[in-house]
């Protein structure tokens, strides 16, 4: 039947039409945003995401987003029954954690040029996934590039410019197609960041990671550093760090990252403040290990050389361990220097 064409049925009552469980579960994938993992499963099933938001009782417009941050008891339910799904892989696919909510970007449903908008994207990831899926890590406004792939990130349809919107398509089509225009994200050319710029993200990165690891009561002071970044970096006055779109974004990281780093960490506890010295002037903990294992090498006649610390290791204690054994380098070259005799 050459030509055939085949009406396809989106039914918006799902919930009526099936009723113990539906008819196709998928597994979540490595880092998958919530409503990344919503979308996919709608479309799995046979529904659009939009009307699939009225199958978990949400209203229209970002309902889906909202979950990101706000799961309700309903929804998990609902979402554990019928998706077959347990309830530690859902919490892990929210963005939860209080620490770091005040740098979320926000949920806006319109964009202006300039704001930021609620989630960003790699091309080059979303290339290479099986099954395209946004990150959690992409929700975070302190992140600007793909640590995978070296190249900026995206928060706009390159195409039409609009935010991406993945939960407003109203037919079966993927999340990595722009649901204003049908444009291929993940076709989009590549961003370049330089790499000063990449190694303080990745550097604040990590300062974020130990922060929270240890429940550190500086956490709150850190988070309030970087909102006020683009102040700091005089890319914007008035305006925080979430609110900036991501081209924005990057080019406060690429001029923060030729001031002094008094802002991140100036009137904070030596200790912290020493801590944070050493990551950012390394550039993230992998290079700081690696730097504490050649010193170790050099100094200390170790055997062998460790270039990651070990699983479970409590990198907090690796970087005062560092700065001791620097110390102690220090002061015995003193030592040596004051020794030698005059003449």
């Amino acid at each position: 039947m050459s030509g055939a064409r085949f009406a396809i049925e989106i039914r918006e009552r799902y919930g009526d039409v099936v009723r113990d469980r539906w008819s196709v579960s998928i597994d979540p994938q490595p880092d998958e945003l919530l409503s990344s993992w919503l979308h996919r499963l709608a479309i799995a099933n046979g529904i659009a995401p939009r009307p699939f938001a009225g199958v978990l009782g949400l209203g229209d417009g970002m309902g889906s987003s909202r979950l990101d941050h706000s799961l309700t008891h309903g929804v998990a339910t609902l979402l554990q029954q019928q998706a077959d799904i347990a309830t530690e892989a859902l919490s892990a696919m929210t963005m939860t954690g209080p620490a770091l909510t005040p740098l979320l970007l926000p949920l806006r449903e319109n964009v202006r040029p300039n704001r930021s908008t609620w989630t960003q994207y790699c091309p080059q990831c979303l290339a290479g996934d099986q099954a395209p899926y946004f990150r959690r890590h992409w929700r975070l406004a302190t992140r600007i590039s793909c640590f995978v792939h070296g190249r900026g990130l995206r928060d706009r349809c390159p195409a039409c410019r609009s935010g991406i919107a993945s939960f407003d398509q109203t037919d079966l089509m993927p999340q990595h197609f722009c649901a204003r225009c049908a444009f291929a994200l993940r076709t989009a050319s590549k961003v370049f960041v330089k790499t000063s710029a990449r190694r303080l993200e990745r550097s604040i990165d990590d300062i974020c990671k130990v922060g929270m690891a240890k429940g550190s009561m500086t956490i709150g002071d850190l988070t309030s550093r970087l909102l006020g970044a683009p102040v700091i970096a005089g890319v914007s006055l008035g305006k925080t760090l979430t609110n900036l779109s991501t081209s924005s974004r990057i080019r406060c990281f690429e001029w923060l990252a030729d001031k002094p780093v008094g802002w991140l960490t100036a009137d904070e506890d030596d200790a912290v403040a020493r801590r944070r010295r050493l990551v950012l002037a390394a550039g993230g903990h992998d290079r700081l290990i690696a730097h504490f294992s050649d010193f170790m090498d050099t100094h200390q006649g170790s055997p062998r050389s460790v270039r990651s610390p070990p699983t479970g290791a409590d990198l907090a204690a690796l970087l005062a361990a560092y700065s001791r054994a620097t110390d102690d380098a220090i002061q015995t070259k003193r030592h040596r220097v004051l020794a030698v005799p005059r003449g």
